[in-house]
């Protein structure tokens, strides 16, 4: 449970390793001071700011924003600090607001690496201050704890410095606002609201500035957004999710975000074998990495041209590691573009009820009828429609081109994991000896923004099945009218995710089956069955169906038990204690009552002990078997082979249109990834 806090109440901290994120409604800096057990601050370098960013256990932003993520372990600061204050503050010299009384109160919050909220704190009461004290996390008695502080100074930074014994104050005070003002890093745009219940929810993007645009208003935030980048799906207008996890699922398509998990989520994870030697306990919950060293500080972008925005560089995003920085990179792209377009949306739907109204009124005043006023008044009220259309095009212009440009230098840096199958760092492959934080699903990309498309993430490992729609209700034009080619295209699909599944895990570490009963997907099956991969050939008949579902739901009972008795050593020898993904080709052809019960357990109950389900089926056509199948469907997050706008994100609703990862034509790199995945598997066997 997440604790709200108030002013001066504090909150036990169950973790060292820690994110603090702070959202405002206008850009501000964060930083964080270190003290001792009195609360001083022993020097400069006890201070992290948008100028040093990092200390031992601490890294803050390099930018005024409105959204601050703040990496904190507590295990890695110095044994003299007992005290880590998070400092907000105003830029000066800017055209922005000089007190916090004239902005939404900031909100912070205290989350694990997972995203969940621990507590979190709503800075409210503030009028002529321009600089707070907002939480503080304090050592007592050998454990940690948060407090609510809201301390805020009228004088700005160089008031709450010197009121913390920095004899340096003013000085240090005068170099953050210099290190902000030179622009160290892109600014962010706009920050979730907060809604009346007290969840965070993101609003879709800051309104387009220009003159009268300012009574434009927002698009009103959607959903609360999900704990991470790109995790929802729908059929409805989707999702990234980059996010939280909303129930739903093909068919009805409830929200489902592309992206799972927070932005940080398990950004920790390791690719430990999640099977000891020798049959030792088994751990089925995302793998940490175990360090105790603070967060490098991300790449710095050179230097821009006066008046132009600073050059994007890959990996500038906070985290632990470069993979977790360009994961939580990619999931800013997409709230990025999600916002500029929203509200691009917003600013023409705005123009158009303005137009309608004024028109409206020069008809129904009887004084416009006489000398042609009507006509006038009409042309006038088109005419700032087209202003303010016009500029609300030119704002979405250029944050589109700042995010192509982004994209540029992202796509080339991304690890095999995140990369298209187009991506030269698939002919440097090896088999990792770590499991990655996520894989890659496919693209995303808005009509408003056809340069761009966002790599769709999802975290590791799976908590979901995949389905892969074979239908026509896959292809947005249904120009795909022969079933046999709609069903090819959505086995070769499912063959490319299983092999990128194989390929970033450690040999040994990712089992795949397939059942294939009527043995329709011979061809597009071949790179796995050629190259030796599989477990044990595909599935074939009644007979060959009913072997695979038994030993895998047996499997899911055995580890259940272990785990839930506490005896996960007892489970007995032999036992493949490896991630498992079942394909299911041409469901339910083939399948009877017991079958698809067995295949809703496993979609249920598997993927918590490792056993996950690739369905690919056409959902329409299933349907004919009633709603036996629905909640099968429900639990499988639906993708398609062709692109499909069936994703909504979470926040606004905007109708995403989902690219599944195609291998190019002609290309080799699928079969050459998995025979390195063979002989790697092979070696490890021995």
């Amino acid at each position: 449970m997440t604790a709200e806090l108030t002013r001066g109440q504090n909150h036990p901290l169950p973790r060292a390793r820690l994110e603090i994120r702070v959202s405002a409604g206008t850009p501000i800096v964060a930083g964080a001071t270190l003290g001792d057990e009195n609360g001083t601050i022993h020097g400069v370098d006890w201070v992290a700011h948008p100028g040093t960013p990092t200390l031992p256990g601490l890294e803050v932003s390099r930018q005024a924003a409105a959204e601050h993520r703040l990496a904190v372990d507590l295990d890695a600061v110095p044994d003299a600090v007992h005290r880590v204050s998070v400092l907000l503050a105003l830029p000066v010299g800017g055209q922005g607001p000089a007190r916090f009384g004239s902005v939404a109160a900031p909100f912070v919050a205290v989350t694990g690496l997972d995203g969940d909220e621990v507590a979190s704190y709503t800075v409210t009461g503030l009028e002529a201050e321009s600089a707070v004290v907002a939480l503080e996390l304090y050592r007592r008695q050998g454990a940690w704890k948060v407090r609510a502080v809201g301390q805020g100074y009228a004088g700005g930074l160089a008031e709450l410095l010197t009121d913390q014994n920095l004899a340096q104050a003013h000085q240090l005070a005068g170099n953050i606002h210099e290190a902000v003002a030179s622009g160290l890093a892109r600014s962010v745009p706009a920050p979730p609201g907060r809604t009346a219940d007290g969840d965070r929810a993101r609003p879709a993007a800051a309104p387009a500035h220009g003159p009268d645009h300012g009574a434009a208003p927002q698009a009103g935030p959607g959903p609360a957004a999900p704990a991470s980048p790109y995790d929802a799906q729908s059929d409805a207008p989707h999702p990234h999710a980059p996010g939280p996890h909303a129930p739903g699922g093909p068919g009805q398509h409830g929200a489902q975000q592309p992206y799972p998990g927070g932005p940080a989520g398990d950004s920790a994870g390791t690719g430990q074998s999640s099977a000891p030697a020798g049959g030792g306990p088994i751990d089925y919950s995302h793998p940490r990495r175990h360090t105790g060293a603070p967060p490098s500080p991300p790449p710095t972008a050179p230097p821009a041209e006066p008046g132009q925005p600073a050059r994007p560089v890959a990996g500038d995003a906070t985290g632990w590691s470069m993979e977790e920085r360009l994961y939580n990179q990619v999931w800013g792209m997409f709230e990025d573009l999600a916002r500029t377009t929203a509200a691009y949306r917003s600013a023409v739907d705005f123009a158009d009820s303005r137009m309608e109204k004024e028109l409206d009124q020069a008809l129904s005043d009887p004084r416009s009828r006489i000398g042609g006023q009507s006509d006038a008044a009409r042309e006038a009220a088109r005419a700032r429609h087209g202003q303010l259309v016009s500029q609300a095009k030119e704002v979405l212009d250029r944050d589109v081109a700042q995010l192509v440009a982004e994209a540029e230098v992202v796509e080339p840096a991304l690890p095999a994991a995140y990369a298209r199958w187009d991506n030269p760092v698939w002919h440097a492959y090896r088999v990792p000896m770590e499991i990655p934080m996520a894989l890659r699903l496919g693209d995303l990309h808005l009509p408003e923004a056809e340069h761009i498309r966002v790599p769709m993430l999802i975290r590791l490992p799976l908590e979901r099945g995949l389905w892969i729609d074979s239908g026509r209700s896959a292809s947005l034009d249904g120009s795909f009218a022969d079933s046999h080619e709609t069903r090819r295209l959505g086995l070769e699909t499912a063959v490319a995710h299983a092999a990128r599944l194989l390929a970033i895990h450690p040999a040994g570490e990712f089992t795949v089956h397939v059942i294939d009963p009527a043995g329709s997907g011979a061809q597009a099956l071949a790179p796995l069955v050629q190259t030796g991969v599989l477990a044990a050939p595909p599935a074939l008949g009644a007979a060959g169906t009913a072997d695979v579902l038994a030993r895998l739901t047996q499997r899911v009972d055995l580890v259940q038990m272990a785990l839930r008795g506490g005896a996960p050593d007892a489970l007995p020898p032999g036992l493949d204690t490896s991630q498992q993904l079942l394909i299911v080709n041409d469901f339910p052809h083939g399948f009877d009552d017991r079958a698809v019960n067995q295949l809703r357990y496993l979609a249920d109950e598997g993927p918590a002990v490792g056993v996950h389900l690739m369905m690919v089926a056409d959902r329409e056509e299933a349907a004919g078997y009633g709603p036996l199948l629905d909640p099968l469907w429900r639990s499988l997050l639906r993708l398609t082979p062709v692109a499909d706008d069936h994703l909504a994100d979470p926040w606004v609703g905007h109708a995403w249109t989902y690219e599944p990862p195609l291998v190019p034509a002609g290309s080799q790199v699928l079969q050459q990834v998995l025979t390195q995945v063979a002989a790697a598997r092979r070696s490890w066997g021995r």
